[in-house]
């Protein structure tokens, strides 16, 4: 039997400051990542990284909550979506960090920004942009849900945050208060008398003082009364954070402020302490406000209180790229910073083309209260553990990913690495960290950080890569040596250093890597290329992959060539196997554009004229193993081949062309690693994929595979193995598949569809199997790079163990 286990998934989370939680049972965090939810366990020894997606929603995720269900006691996970929906994963029996979808909850007209659930009840809330606040009851083990009450935000406005607990009382039942803050600058607070039976939430409260929208709400056990007090933190956009009390009993008078306090910092007029009195369940209680905690230079996105019931600390999130941690004063009572985490966003080097300002998004306490962990801009995870004997926080390896559709996958020629090219405009070096029995994979470098969207890479060996964006040029880029060090040192990954640049840096005024040194610095930059040279050059010796500001700042590689021509944004690149060509289409909707453009790579001019066959875009380009042709396919629902002169191995000329290749566009092709009578597939928006064999000097079709949506990529295993050929089929549903070609006679037989919990959400881009020189033939790697943002690598093993399977065409 054909297995498929993912070992890789990389993905970058959304930018949403509710988008993610952290289990305090299971040590599960699970994130939005685009319309998926991505599960990761930061406290793995492995270092794994997100070890599973889960696939629902239809549009991106903005809210998660994990939640234990009081009446089976099973673990649930609640998220929201742009989608409008709302939607209980319930625990899967087998593997208790494992989800599967219980019910989806409808009913919201706008985009769900917030859920808020608390423990002993069965009441689950979610806010939306329809400006409601929508009460759900939750039952069964999540099997069953009903909607129990709808409330309109009054004065209008949009909920982006809910906190929900329980009231000390005398009576058995405790009464749920719910807050609730958005598009405003005030606080309301929500109180239901019951929560089993038929609750139904009343405005008790309207908390007034901060002076911009509140992002956050955070309940909380005050640790220090002896009354069950609550405290609720507020975090606003004015950059404060506000602490207010929930009293069980009349107000306590305290004593009139000092106007001339210095503390106070001419602040005066936003400090009132009004009590809010309200009764529920027949005992009186009193919302006071408690402090003001100030410090932060930029909007405050989160703040959530830690778990340990031993400390009673704030973590907050901000956009001035700071986790704060604070803490009340044993001696004065005042909430103070004990601990800032993060970058100081002024220090030279600090822009948004390197990937540092955008601040923090999200930021989560471990279920020990010993590790934190933020979201930045990038989408990548930052992690800090507590170490106990130095009494200090040190940064530990967290996990990134792209944040927007992966375009292109490529392998390195021998499989050493993988780089992946996507529509945050970044291109990212994937490899494994091979230490002792573990072997994990992650991301080591980001040697490219650009202005434009990226639509394609490519490789030009071990050491050199050539991507093509919505602009109308190439760029080459090299290996820095430190990079290399660090990939010979990690994964075990060799190759000669010795003509390799020294380090990457992005000019104050420029849009592309240069390397150190090929421009003399202006006099203020040396001390930042100083200091980049020193980072980098400790990155070499490390034993562990780079961290995220690390990755953003210091894993460029140095740009080499810029290759000019087309006229419109790149649309495929395709080098040749010896590296010695690189073949460029560009979008166009007319015969002069729709031209395929060679470059050597010797000197780097381009080969003219260019190759003409194509009326509109070329969408895909691939050389054939032996670099004697090269194919190409396009909107306009033809593929042409190109042969090879053997003469003159840089000139190429038309050989073939079929204007009805396909009855809708084709959108990618691959060459089957066969010499003798050479072999390609095409794949199409009519849902096939043909496969072409020349005889007697024309390519006919010989076989044809019909799915269920349009196909989008393919990729031929670049080895035969006993006789047959091995083919992966992408979709534009996200569906993904894998053939077994029988070589002498080109008949298809279906080996594996892999499982839709495992597969992408979106449409697959790009295929690529990894090379390999082994003669173990019982696993295959294959990546795949998909517009639901998520770079995976697919390990398919037992391929050939069906031999006599009956085969059909």
């Amino acid at each position: 039997m054909v297995s498929i286990t993912t070992d890789y998934i990389s993905v970058g989370g959304n930018r949403h400051p509710a988008a993610a939680d952290w289990d305090v049972q299971s040590g599960v965090l699970a994130f939005g990542a685009d319309q998926n939810v991505a599960l990761w366990d930061p406290r793995e020894n492995s270092q794994r990284g997100v070890h599973s997606l889960l696939v629902g929603h239809t549009d991106k995720v903005s809210a998660v909550r994990f939640y234990t269900c009081p009446s089976t006691s099973t673990k649930l996970l609640v998220t929201g979506s742009v989608d409008r929906t709302v939607r209980v994963w319930r625990s899967s029996t087998m593997d208790a960090r494992q989800f599967v979808l219980a019910q989806t909850l409808d009913g919201h007209t706008g985009s769900v920004n917030a859920v808020a659930v608390t423990d002993g009840t069965n009441l689950v809330a979610s806010g939306a942009a329809d400006g409601s606040v929508r009460v759900w009851r939750i039952s069964d083990g999540g099997a069953s849900a009903e909607l129990v009450q709808s409330v309109t935000m009054k004065p209008r406005f949009f909920p982006m945050t809910l906190s929900l607990s329980r009231l000390q009382t005398d009576g058995k039942e405790r009464p749920a208060v719910l807050a609730v803050a958005g598009t405003t600058n005030i606080v309301q607070i929500f109180v239901s008398e019951n929560t089993t039976m038929a609750p139904e939430f009343k405005l008790c409260a309207t908390l007034s003082g901060h002076e911009a929208w509140v992002r956050s709400l955070s309940f909380t056990n005050d640790k220090q009364s002896k009354t069950g007090d609550l405290l609720l933190a507020s975090a606003s956009q004015d950059k404060y954070i506000r602490l207010w009390r929930l009293h069980r009993g009349e107000a306590v008078q305290a004593a009139p402020a000092d106007e001339t306090d210095p503390m106070l910092g001419g602040m005066e007029p936003t400090l009132t302490n009004k009590a809010h009195e309200f009764e529920a369940a027949e005992s009186k209680y009193t919302i006071t406000f408690e402090a003001l905690l100030f410090g932060n230079e930029d909007w405050i996105y989160t703040t959530t209180w830690n778990p340990n019931p031993e400390r009673q600390q704030l973590l907050s999130a901000s956009a001035d790229n700071t986790l704060t941690i604070w803490e009340q004063d044993s001696v004065s009572g005042v909430w103070v910073s004990m601990e800032r985490m993060g970058e100081i966003s002024v220090q030279k080097g600090s822009t948004t083309a390197t990937g540092s300002t955008g601040g923090f998004w999200i930021g989560l306490w471990s279920p020990d209260g010993t590790q934190v962990v933020s979201l930045g801009r990038t989408g990548s995870w930052r992690s800090w553990r507590y170490d106990a004997d130095a009494d200090i926080w040190v940064q530990t390896l967290g996990i990134s990913g792209h944040v927007r559709s992966v375009n292109g996958v490529q392998w390195e020629p021998s499989g050493g690495y993988l780089l992946s090219a996507s529509a945050d405009q970044t291109t990212r070096l994937h490899a494994q960290w091979l230490r002792e029995e573990l072997g994990s994979w992650h991301e080591l470098a980001r040697p490219q950080i650009h202005g434009y969207d990226l639509n394609c890479v490519d490789i030009l060996g071990p050491a050199r890569f050539v991507s093509g964006a919505d602009e109308k040029l190439l760029r080459v880029f090299n290996v820095p040596k430190q990079i290399a060090q660090l990939l010979e040192k990690l994964s075990g990954f060799q190759q000669s250093t010795e003509a390799l640049p020294d380090t990457a840096q992005m000019p104050v005024l420029g849009l592309s890597n240069q390397a150190t040194g090929e421009e003399t610095p202006l006099e203020e930059e040396d001390e930042s290329s100083a200091q980049a040279g020193k980072v980098q050059a400790s990155l070499a010796e490390s034993n562990e992959p780079p961290l995220e500001d690390q990755l953003a700042r210091y894993t460029l590689w140095p740009e080499h060539e810029k290759l000019y021509g087309h006229g419109y944004e790149i649309s495929a690149v395709a080098v040749s196997h010896d590296h010695t060509l690189i073949a460029t289409a560009c979008k166009a909707s007319s015969l002069d554009h729709a031209v395929i453009r060679l470059y050597d790579t010797s000197d780097w001019h381009e080969i003219r004229p260019p190759l003409t066959a194509h009326s509109l875009t070329i969408t895909s380009l691939s050389f054939s193993g032996d670099d004697r042709y090269l194919a190409s396919v396009g909107r306009d629902r033809q593929w042409a081949v190109f042969q090879r002169n053997e003469q003159e191995p840089s000139s190429f000329s038309l050989l073939q062309s079929n204007p009805k290749g396909h009855s809708r566009m084709i959108l990618d092709a691959s060459w089957a690693p066969v010499t003798d009578k050479p072999v390609f597939a095409t794949a199409g928006r009519d849902k096939s994929v043909k496969l072409w064999r020349m005889e007697e000097g024309s390519f006919m079709c010989k076989s044809t595979i019909s799915l269920q949506s349009s196909v989008t990529a393919i990729s031929f295993l670049p080895a035969v193995q006993d006789g047959s050929l091995l083919l992966a089929v992408g979709e534009d549903s996200g569906e993904l598949s894998v053939y077994q070609v029988v070589v002498d006679s080109l008949e298809v037989k279906h080996l594996v569809t892999i499982d839709k919990t495992m597969s992408p959400s979106k449409t697959i881009a790009e295929l690529s199997w990894r090379p390999t020189t082994r003669t173990d033939t019982s696993k295959f790697e294959l990546a795949v790079a998909s517009e639901d943002t998520s770079t995976r690598i697919y390990a398919i093993s037992n391929v050939f163990a069906w031999k006599n399977r009956k085969l059909c065409t």
